[in-house]
């Protein structure tokens, strides 16, 4: 049953949480087992971490599309990219996307695995090398891209210029200069769109395992990470 062995909870976008049916309330497994094993839309390959709701309000796609953040309590605004890349270009996707940022850079690791009433939280490790961060992460490329309850970012210490590889597999950039991280999109085939739709803009399930678990375990501690969740 692959997928479906490791589904253990449903994520709804902020907007959609005050409907109580969902479009997997009334599915039999074997429709369930049949979306979720369903890998690939219009050519759009998707990884493991994430399926998108069953009437599929939105279809994954290729591409990103410039917004802005609001900081509510100082009213200051930062220019954000967000973009989606198909499985085979993701990874080398979100490498690009760290050369902008400087040769040395702080790291964070998120997780969202205590599905048991644990929280989950955030790890931080400060003033690392690119090269080198880039190394340990080519070692957990299977957990970055397949694991539904790991994301990363990775950020300048010196100025605010951010790259986050979220839970979603989803590619955002914070920051004030955008047009290199612009042109690392493009370079990897992947265009501007500005009217597309992110998964997290509709119902969508996420995926972990146990296995995925432990090799997040071995990755805060190859970052020298402290195993404290805060």
């Amino acid at each position: 049953m692959g997928f479906l062995k490791r589904f253990f909870k449903s994520v709804f976008h902020e907007n959609e949480m005050g409907h109580i049916a969902n479009s997997f309330e009334h599915l039999s497994e074997e429709q369930l087992e049949a979306h979720l094993d369903v890998g690939s839309y219009n050519g759009f390959e998707l990884t493991e971490a994430v399926r998108p709701s069953f009437d599929l309000k939105v279809v994954p796609t290729q591409g990103f599309r410039r917004e802005t953040y609001r900081d509510d309590q100082t009213g200051s605004t930062v220019p954000v990219l967000m973009g989606s890349a198909t499985r085979s270009n993701l990874f080398e996707t979100f490498m690009d996307l760290l050369d902008p940022l400087g040769t040395e850079v702080d790291v964070v690791l998120e997780s969202s695995h205590h599905s048991d009433g644990r929280p989950g939280g955030d790890m931080y490790r400060e003033h690392i090398d690119l090269p080198v961060l880039k190394s340990i992460l080519w070692d957990y490329e299977d957990l970055l891209l397949n694991d539904g309850c790991t994301g990363i970012a990775v950020l300048n210490p010196h100025q605010p210029l951010e790259v986050q590889f979220d839970e979603h597999k989803l590619l955002i950039v914070y920051g004030n200069e955008l047009k290199p991280f612009e042109q690392a999109f493009i370079d990897r085939d992947v265009y501007p769109s500005p009217q597309m739709k992110f998964i997290t803009e509709a119902e969508h399930v996420h995926s972990s395992s146990q296995q995925y678990l432990q090799q997040f375990e071995e990755l805060r501690m190859r970052l020298g990470m402290d195993e404290n969740y805060g």
